[in-house]
């Protein structure tokens, strides 16, 4: 804004108010006299998680409709474009995690092809998400930069140039310098008008990534960081900001792709607590699509997969920079416009490195088995089919010579369903695309109540092995982050592995992927584990499990029950 302090009271408000000095208003008639306002198109996604081709099942519709897929995108981009006051005057953006958790035919080469497919398709900036981090700063910095993998090289024989956008954090810091790890922010101008881009990452990136990918970074607020460099952007002449956020939020079941029913979530307290100067925030995260006014800022996310893209126009005062009007839409990418030609030979050319390995099959399903978690005394917090067949191929995988005796799978770990049929290497691979090794180690049987205990305090339920029964109490306590052990959810004396009771002294083998072993998702009671013995890749686990017991159905939702359906004596 060009007057400190000052703010308009919502989205669309026309004239500047009066400032404490004296300034005179500017009426809507003076504002028709003047210089004609600029508009400015934002394009808008978060979340598309390497997925260049189409989605499949539930993962590839969104409001009824089949959508998304990079062919598609790019020529839904375009058309977007074309819509412009100017097409010059389009800015397109991202809110994070545009790579990891991605399908083999990106993760295959480090996500280089979806970095590809989204310079091709004309993305101007992006903040970095949690994902972004999965294989460290320095692998970041390449995806930046350009250059072959330390390792792999460059695997399709071609060079890699790195992004032709620029990736945005302001919130990742050096813990060595202080520094940030990429540029905070970007001013882009449009007919003489400044916009300011800042790009930030949740704060509790180091909760849900490895410990080896946020090795020697610091995470800062979110909303305290957003206003420091907002700050930094008005002394520049700066007063049109907008934040792009790896955060987000969730409405009610209710609501569609354009509401905003009962928003809840870390992004209503982040964006009540931005400085007012800061007009839009595109957010990302939690997989939602929503269109909201929240404190006079213009908050949007476009669910994911690139299966929408939030078309936000701004138009903005000429002589002051300040925004004068926001509004949203989220566009579903449907599949029945013209593929962009540039990205289908993107495609069909990793396609053909990737060779046959994809396609390989690798066992059978009676069923469609899903990820989806059932309701558990009114909360998506029970078990989910595919979740537990994870878990019982990570047990069988360290039953023999680790000696496990139970396993337990983190929910975040399950990306996508498996369709009924022949399942192929892609497939699994898409189910669990993070490699992370399977680690097996010593708990007492009070660590194991302890760490059962911990899920109501993190949010999250660890799926458990077949050899695993327990009994929650709905009216019990949670315990506290200091003292996850406090807490009475799980009945004591329910807990059993192979049908044994589980005694507080004993000691029990209980295999985790080393992503959990280390705390991630806030497991810290993992941490605390003897003896511990790395064995294979997750991914290997499941392949072999697959092929071991096909035809694979799904297992019974029977591993954690509550005392409405087993009394307590």
């Amino acid at each position: 804004m060009s007057i400190p302090g000052m703010r308009r009271a919502a989205i669309g408000l026309t004239a500047l108010a009066v400032t404490a000095l004296g300034a005179v208003t500017t009426t809507p008639d003076q504002a028709d006299a003047g210089p004609k306002p600029v508009a400015v198109k934002l394009l808008a996604l978060n979340d598309f998680h390497g997925n260049l081709e189409p989605p499949s099942g539930s993962s590839g519709t969104i409001a009824g409709q089949p959508a998304g897929g990079a062919e598609y995108l790019a020529t839904q981009l375009a058309e977007l474009r074309k819509r412009a006051a100017k097409e010059q005057n389009t800015i397109t953006v991202a809110a994070g995690d545009l790579i990891g958790a991605s399908p083999l035919l990106s993760a295959a080469f480090h996500d280089e092809p979806t970095i590809e497919a989204l310079s091709l398709a004309g993305l101007d900036y992006a903040s970095v998400g949690n994902h972004e981090f999965d294989e460290g700063a320095a692998e970041l910095l390449r995806i930046q930069n350009g250059g072959c993998h330390p390792v792999d090289g460059c695997a399709d024989g071609t060079p890699y140039e790195g992004a032709g956008f620029q990736y945005l954090s302001a919130n990742a810091f050096k813990t060595a310098t202080g520094q940030p790890l990429l540029a905070p922010y970007a001013i882009h101008k449009v007919q003489g008008v400044k916009v300011g881009f800042i790009g930030m990452t949740l704060e509790g990136t180091p909760r849900i990534v490895s410990q080896q990918g946020v090795a020697g970074l610091t995470f800062a607020d979110e909303a305290q960081t957003a206003n420091r460099y907002a700050r930094e952007l008005r002394r520049k002449g700066v007063e049109t900001i907008v934040v792009l956020l790896h955060e987000g939020g969730t409405q009610e079941a209710t609501g569609g792709i354009n509401d905003c029913k009962g928003i809840s979530g870390p992004i209503v307290d982040i964006a009540n607590r931005m400085d007012p100067s800061i007009d839009v925030v595109v957010s990302g995260h939690t997989h939602q699509a929503y269109n909201c006014d929240i404190a006079g800022k213009l908050v949007t996310s476009a669910s994911s997969f690139g299966r929408l893209v939030t078309d936000i126009d701004l138009s903005i005062d000429r002589r002051t920079g300040d925004v004068i009007s926001a509004k949203a839409e989220n566009v579903v990418v449907t599949r029945d416009v013209a593929p962009d030609r540039a990205q289908t030979d993107l495609i069909n050319r990793y396609r053909t490195v990737l060779g046959p390995v994809a396609g390989r099959e690798v066992g059978q399903t009676t069923t469609e088995i899903k990820k989806t978690q059932e309701t558990l005394f009114g909360t998506t917090m029970g078990e989910s089919p595919l979740g537990n067949l994870i878990a019982d191929a990570q047990l069988a995988a360290t039953d023999g010579e680790q000696g496990a005796v139970a396993a337990f799978m983190n929910p975040g770990g399950v990306r996508a369903d498996l369709d009924a049929g022949p399942v192929t290497y892609e497939e699994a691979f898409t189910v669990q695309p993070f490699a992370n090794n399977l680690v097996t180690l010593d708990l007492t049987g009070a660590q194991l109540y302890c760490l059962l205990e911990q899920q109501f305090v993190t949010g999250r339920t660890l799926y458990p092995s077949s050899t695993v029964r327990y009994v929650v109490d709905p009216a019990g306590t949670t315990g506290t982050a200091a003292d996850v052990c406090s807490g009475t959810r799980v009945v004591r004396g329910s807990l059993t592995l192979g049908g044994t009771a589980v005694t507080a002294d004993a000691t029990y083998r209980v295999t985790v992927n080393n992503f959990l072993s280390g705390g991630g998702d806030g497991f810290t009671v993992l941490t605390g584990g003897t003896n511990a013995v790395t064995g294979m890749i997750d991914l290997d686990a499941f392949v072999a499990y697959l092929t071991a017991e096909s035809p694979v159905s799904a297992p019974a939702l029977d591993r954690i029950r509550t005392t409405a359906e087993v009394p307590t004596a």
